[in-house]
């Protein structure tokens, strides 16, 4: 692992070097050009940056603190943005307006928590464009993360019988979570799409995908020293269809949308979990949707429809068959010339990463941002997230299915551009776990998945 890293660093650093270095190459080769000390970037290169983040961690692993203690921990960052611009070297053209590439890595280390360092490597693309009545797009967002392979041990102790506390297993879904997107692994996203106008009706082919590769270990977790230790499964979502769409003003539309999908989950062996149940299973979606701009300052992107399950038979629920609900929305509104207002929404039956139950993956997020000023903004921030497990009940394994988890959540921001090349900020955000079922059995532990989690983060930020 310290070699990729390694390499990566010497690869950033090159690199870096290589951009400062044709600037002064191009000048050094007319000895009659007077030198400048001012360079401004080429035109492909659209981004070049790098940032130091310092954060105070206080619930690293976002326990309930009634068995495992809550660990707290400075947290430090270093982090180069590289964004390439690739219109510009393209022949003469006018049907691709974007081309970029951008590449992030983040350093990540824990002062108190070694085992939660990481460095994050995500490579982001987007092509768009357009040819008459035709025009089409391409996102992709990478990741490989270079982390610990060792999931973390959520219990107290690994004693039997009466001395046993091993309880945190019983912990919030968003509590693991967190401590999952540190681990070793491999996510991509992708959404493609092509769309056809013909006056005020378009059709539009699309397909997009959510990736997982876990890469920990996996472990028996029905004897020490493995008890209460995370197994993480792979998963995927892959789908493709059409939107057939009405335009009923210039800029907005009436949409009609289907979808064929496949869900997969990866299957413990028996080695690891006696318990073979596993969710994958295929899907088809019927969507209804408005996008477009309702108003001047409001734009819209809604679509919601039923979802036709047909789910393998090891699937841990009554009905392999299913009908549920599904809906996303992205609503922005300009609420005065400085200021602007977000929500997004969407709910989905997603399978999940540490269980072998499907569950209802609901978020709700609203973000707002104020320009103060040409130096100064403000950013607040709400979510509710919910991850609803009541779909099925497995009790075949050692871990209890049956669950709704809620994450609350605020946050606070403010930035600042010292100059037009440094930006400092600072943020507070606030989580708080909560337990969304009423009487449940004792020996399921409900105060367990009960956290509070504060994070206080300062960032220095330069651009080339």
């Amino acid at each position: 692992m310290q070699t990729k890293s390694s390499i990566v660093s010497v690869f950033i650093l090159a690199a870096t070097s290589a951009v400062f270095a044709l600037p002064a190459a191009s000048l050094a080769a007319d000895p009659g050009q007077a030198v400048s000390s001012d360079w401004n970037k080429p035109k492909w290169l659209s981004d070049l940056s790098l940032s130091a983040k310092e954060s105070y961690d206080d619930n690293v692993l976002l326990v309930s603190g009634n068995g495992m203690q809550p660990q707290s921990s400075w947290v430090s960052a270093a982090s180069l943005k590289l964004g390439f611009n690739l219109v510009p070297l393209l022949a003469d053209q006018s049907t691709i307006q974007t081309f970029s590439l951008v590449y992030q890595p983040d350093f990540v280390a824990y002062d108190k928590a070694s085992s939660e360092n990481y460095s994050a490597h995500r490579i982001n693309t987007a092509i768009k464009g357009k040819d008459g009545d035709v025009s089409f797009s391409f996102d992709n967002a990478f990741l490989y993360n270079n982390g610990s392979k060792i999931a973390p041990t959520y219990a107290l102790n690994q004693l039997a019988g009466t001395g046993a506390n091993q309880n945190d297993k019983f912990r919030n879904n968003y509590a693991h979570s967190i401590a999952r997107e540190r681990r070793n692994q491999i996510q991509d996203r992708y959404t493609a799409l092509l769309q056809f106008n013909a006056g005020n009706l378009f059709f539009r082919p699309i397909s997009s995908m959510t990736y997982y590769d876990l890469l920990t270990d996996l472990h028996n977790t029905g004897a020490a020293p493995y008890k209460g230790y995370q197994d993480y499964v792979d998963r995927y979502d892959l789908n493709g269809g059409v939107d057939l769409g009405y335009k009923i003003a210039p800029n907005l539309a009436l949409t009609l949308g289907y979808r064929y999908g496949y869900q997969y989950q990866q299957q413990f062996s028996l080695a690891i979990n006696s318990d073979q149940h596993f969710s994958s299973g295929y899907y088809q979606r019927l969507l209804f949707g408005v996008e477009g701009k309702l108003t001047d300052s409001l734009n819209v992107k809604i679509a919601v429809g039923p979802d036709f399950r047909d789910y393998n038979g090891h699937t841990p629920i009554n009905d392999f068959n299913t009908t549920r609900y599904y809906g996303e929305a992205a609503i922005t509104a300009a609420v005065a010339p400085d200021q602007s207002l977000t929500f997004n929404y969407k709910q989905w039956l997603f399978v999940a990463s540490t269980g072998l139950v499907p569950y209802v993956d609901t978020t709700y997020t609203l973000a707002y941002h104020w320009s103060v000023s040409k130096q100064l903004g403000v950013d607040f921030g709400a979510k509710m997230l919910e991850a609803n497990y009541t779909i099925g009940n497995d009790v075949a394994g050692s871990a209890p299915s049956l669950r709704d988890d809620i994450d609350y959540g605020f946050s606070i921001g403010f930035t600042y551009a010292v100059t037009p090349h440094v930006n400092v900020s600072a943020a507070y955000n606030y989580d708080t776990g909560r337990n969304g079922l009423d009487n449940l059995p004792a020996n399921l532990e409900a105060s367990y998945r009960e956290f509070d989690h504060n994070v206080v983060t300062f960032v220095a930020q330069y651009k080339f």
